[in-house]
Parts: C-alpha cells; sequence; structure tokens
C-alpha cells in the first residue's frame, strides 16, 4: 500500500546565492509533500537591531539572495506546472529593517542622498513598531520563489524571471497558491528573501527584511499550460509580468491573464480583452528589481 504525503524541513545552515540547475539538490520529495523552510533574510543576517545608518553602504555589493534548496519534487519534466500551495509563513526575528540606499529606488538620488536605516519590532509577533506612533500588520511572505532555469550556468537573483523568482509579490502570503513553470527535470524549487510587510512598488528598494523561521510550503504537479507564474489568492486568479519597461511588464501580464480568461471563462480573446478592461486591475508589483513586475487581479465575483 502507498504511503501518503510526507512533511519534511529544510534549515537555511546552507544556502545559494544563484540560479543555476547544477546546483545539487538538498533534499527529494514525493509530489503532496509538504516542506517546512527556514530562510535569510535578503542581507545574510548582516543588520541587527543595533545597526546604524551608515551599515546601509558599509554593507557592500549585493552578491545575490540567500536561497533555501534546491528541493526536486519527482517526476516533475520540462512543460508541467509546479503548484505550490502556502500553508504559513512566520518571521524568524524578532526585528526586521527597511533600508534606503542611495541610488537604488524609485525617487532620484538627487533627494534622497544619504542612507537611512529604519529598524521595525516585530516582537508582538503581529504588528511591524516603526516607534510608539506608527505601527503595521505583518504579512510575512518570501520575495523570492523560484523553479530552475534551463539555460546553464549563473544567473542573478535579482531579477523575476519565467521561472519566478524574486517577484517580491506581497499577495503569496498564507492560504495563496503559486503556479510556476518547470524548465528542469525535477523543478530545483528554492526559496528566501523573506518579508514581514510590503507595498506594491516596494518603492524604496526594500520592504520589511527579515529571516523566516516557518515557510510551510505543499508541493504538487499539474499539466497546465504555462510559460510565466500565475496565483490563486484570496478568491482570484493574479496574472504577472516582468521586463525592463513597465509597459512591456504590463503587455506580458495582460497576455497572460487573457489566457487565463479564455480557460476559465470559456470565451474568445476578443471577448477576454473586452471584459479585461471592465473587471481586471492592473496594479504595479514592484520597480526595484531590474525587471519590473506587474500584476493583473480578476476576481471571482467581479463576474456573475
Amino acid at each position: 500500500m502507498p504511503s501518503g504525503p510526507s512533511m519534511h524541513e529544510l534549515d537555511a545552515g546552507q544556502v545559494h546565492y544563484e540560479w543555476n540547475h547544477a546546483i545539487p539538490p538538498r533534499l527529494r520529495i514525493e509530489p503532496g509533500d509538504t516542506v517546512v523552510f527556514q530562510t535569510r533574510d535578503a542581507a545574510d543576517g548582516y543588520y541587527s537591531r543595533a545597526s546604524t545608518h551608515a551599515d546601509v553602504v558599509n554593507r557592500g555589493p549585493f552578491r545575490g539572495h540567500p536561497l533555501t534548496g534546491p528541493v526536486e519534487v519527482r517526476g516533475a519534466e520540462p512543460g508541467d506546472v509546479l503548484v505550490v500551495d502556502v500553508l504559513d509563513m512566520k518571521p524568524a526575528a524578532d526585528f526586521g529593517w527597511t533600508a534606503i540606499r542611495p541610488g537604488r529606488g524609485l525617487l532620484p538620488e538627487s533627494e534622497f542622498s544619504k542612507p537611512f536605516l529604519q529598524i521595525w519590532d516585530l516582537s508582538d509577533g503581529t504588528h511591524a513598531r516603526m516607534d510608539r506612533r506608527v505601527a503595521v500588520p505583518i504579512e510575512a511572505f518570501p520575495g523570492v520563489m523560484g523553479t530552475a532555469l534551463d539555460e546553464p550556468g549563473s544567473h542573478s537573483t535579482m531579477p523575476p524571471r519565467k521561472n519566478g523568482g524574486n517577484m517580491d509579490i506581497k499577495q503569496l502570503t498564507r492560504d495563496s497558491t503559486l503556479y510556476l513553470p518547470v524548465w528542469m527535470p525535477g523543478a530545483l524549487f528554492s526559496v528566501g528573501d523573506g518579508h514581514g510587510a510590503q507595498g506594491d512598488g516596494e518603492v524604496s528598494g526594500t520592504a520589511i527584511e527579515c529571516p523566516i523561521e516557518r515557510a510551510q510550503l505543499t508541493f504538487e504537479l499539474s499539466e497546465l499550460e504555462l510559460g510565466s507564474p500565475i496565483a490563486r489568492v484570496d478568491g482570484a486568479w493574479v496574472a504577472f509580468g516582468f521586463d525592463e519597461d513597465l509597459d512591456l511588464a504590463a503587455e506580458q501580464c495582460m497576455a497572460t491573464m487573457l489566457d487565463l480568461m479564455e480557460r476559465e471563462l470559456d470565451v474568445d480573446r476578443n471577448h477576454a480583452l473586452a471584459l479585461a478592461s471592465v473587471v481586471v486591475d492592473l496594479a504595479v508589483t514592484q520597480i526595484v528589481n531590474g525587471a519590473k513586475g506587474v500584476h493583473a487581479v480578476l476576481r471571482d465575483d467581479a463576474i456573475r
């Protein structure tokens, strides 16, 4: 008699800093299994509660997000889709950080010419406190979730890509589902770049950055035809587009959404576009990762 799905744990004691399908998997699982990941923050533990504005520049150049993985999903083949159900997400530290680094982010360096570091208090587990006056709800999610690329060699973790990666999608919190194209046998999934909260845009260049101690994810395989990531979030389909040009990112995003609408609503492409103009909401996911992100949202209750 076959055994049921298994639960696994993967700590952050060993990480990698690139997309490279030659990196051997740390864990092999079956479809249906669940993995509880620990992840490091984007700065690889560099900041502390005592860190200062000067530490933002002293940190040095970015070497890549520290990622936990890869995880091989047995039976996954190129052309499949890896379905990632996000079951739980919990910060691992009692503080997080948001940095302003001159020359990075949306606004001009002439206005923000000095480094700035905000340390957030996450100790109550529900809110991130900037000071006595300002607090925001903790809505933890991993900024990076992705499968291995089919192109050989080392690839930066900074820009989001067809494999997912550094998408910084704040909606991928607990009870969401991410659909990732599989480009290599085994999928070779990795995760990292924990966030305690983030606004669409991530306009300073960072969110509330923090390690994650419990990223609980369940993995399934689907034969759904998909060339770029999509998600199910809170009763809605969400499609994504990534490009250095924001217009092209939006175009890619809407092309994926129209594909979804044709399949889910059984309409032709012209009807899908006309309907999308009425019920689909476009938003900027992030503008700070080289390839900018745009997402389109189609809520189930938008159509009767």
